[in-house]
Order: structure tokens, then C-alpha cells, then sequence
């Protein structure tokens, strides 16, 4: 029977086998081959696919991948950064725009969904020197504080106010073309989902209400 002491091994030895083992895997030649194994694995990236947009009046043909979102495609590839990423996640609002008349969270929304859509950011509705009543409405009311959420809240309170004049139920979404009526609260209801950090709800449903000719 062979003596235990044969097969004994010492702390010492367990920790200088171990730090060979790693010296070992951490060479360039096992990096090397530990990166080719994983790129061997993993699929190609998709390839470019081309949309054409109606992006603020203009035709814009883009070749984009198939997974950018139409907010990336608007700040990144347009940079119209006017429309602001800020959860990224539907949540917020911040990103809102409006496609064909109706305001979306363009952060769920791929580009390529959109081929030949017409699409309206913050930037298409008025310029510095000529502003959307809703813009103006928002200066003179306060509309704002740190201004993040703003544009989103402009686009969609633009589009609040044409489902109200519309007669659109609240669930489903619709361009202003003449002032429609509406109770503060109703305005505050459609405009839930665009959240404001700095609290400013009150002066943006009285700019609101400016807008659609209601007593706020």
C-alpha cells in the first residue's frame, strides 16, 4: 500500500500551481485564442438596411442598422438632438415625437418602422425667431426649469390638444388646426405620461390651456 505522504501535496505548492495557471491563461496566445473562440460564436452584426423619413418637412434617406431606434436615428444620424433621450424605456416622455400627426416615445420605436412617415420633432414646430404658439405659451408661462423635458412636452402637448379638438379618447393619440376646449384636468390626464423632475406641471397645463383657449 503506498505511503499517504506520496500523494500529499503542500499549501505551497496548491498556490504556486495556481498562480501558473493563471500567468498561463492570462498570456497574449490564450487572450488570443480565448477572443477568436468568442468571436466564433457570435453572429455577424446585422447588415445596414435602407429607410427614407419625412423628417420636419424634409426627405431624409438614411442607411441605418435595422436595430436603431428612431430616437438614435433622430440625435445621432440627423442630429436634431432637440429630442432628448432620458430613461430610454418608454417611462418619461422626454423623447416624445410625433409621427403622422400622432406623439410617440420615439426610444421604442425602431426607424426602420417608420419608412415614408412623416415626423415632427421640436425643431420642425418653430424657430427662435418665429415660435409655435405652444412654445410661446411655454416662455410666457414658465413652462419650464432645467428645460430637459421640455421639447417632449411641447410635442406633446401640441398633440393633446388636437386628440382633444379631434374628440380622440385618451388612450389613443392623433394636429392642432383649431383650439379646441378642454378642462385643466383632462389636459393633465393626456399629459401624464411626459414627466417633469423639476415639478413645473402647473405652468405647463396653464400654458396648455393658454394654447387651447380654456380657462386653466
Amino acid at each position: 500500500m503506498a505511503d499517504r505522504s506520496e500523494f500529499s501535496v503542500s499549501r505551497r505548492g496548491v498556490i504556486v500551481g495556481s498562480a501558473a495557471t493563471a500567468m498561463a491563461a492570462s498570456s497574449p496566445a490564450s487572450a488570443a485564442l480565448g477572443a477568436q473562440s468568442r468571436k466564433s460564436v457570435m453572429p455577424p452584426d446585422p447588415s445596414a438596411m435602407p429607410v427614407t423619413l419625412k423628417v420636419n418637412g424634409q426627405t431624409r434617406k438614411l442607411s441605418l442598422d435595422p436595430r436603431t431606434t428612431l430616437l438614435d436615428t433622430l440625435r445621432e444620424h440627423l442630429h436634431l438632438t432637440g429630442t432628448k433621450k432620458g430613461c430610454d424605456h418608454g417611462q418619461c416622455g422626454a423623447c416624445t415625437v410625433m409621427v403622422n400627426g400622432q406623439r410617440i416615445n420615439s426610444c421604442l420605436s425602431l426607424a426602420l418602422q417608420h419608412e415614408g412617415d412623416s415626423i415632427t420633432t421640436i425643431e420642425g414646430l418653430g424657430t427662435p425667431e418665429k415660435l409655435h404658439p405652444m412654445q410661446a405659451a411655454f416662455v410666457r408661462h414658465d413652462g419650464y426649469q432645467c428645460g430637459y423635458c421640455t421639447p417632449g412636452q411641447i410635442c406633446s402637448a401640441v398633440a393633446v390638444l388636437d386628440e382633444i379638438k379631434r374628440g380622440v379618447p385618451s388612450h389613443v393619440q392623433a394636429d392642432l388646426t383649431a383650439k379646441p376646449q378642454a378642462s385643466n384636468m383632462e389636459m393633465r390626464e393626456r399629459m401624464s405620461g411626459n414627466i417633469c423632475r423639476c415639478g413645473a406641471y402647473s405652468n405647463i397645463a396653464d400654458a396648455m390651456a393658454e394654447v387651447a383657449g380654456a380657462k386653466a
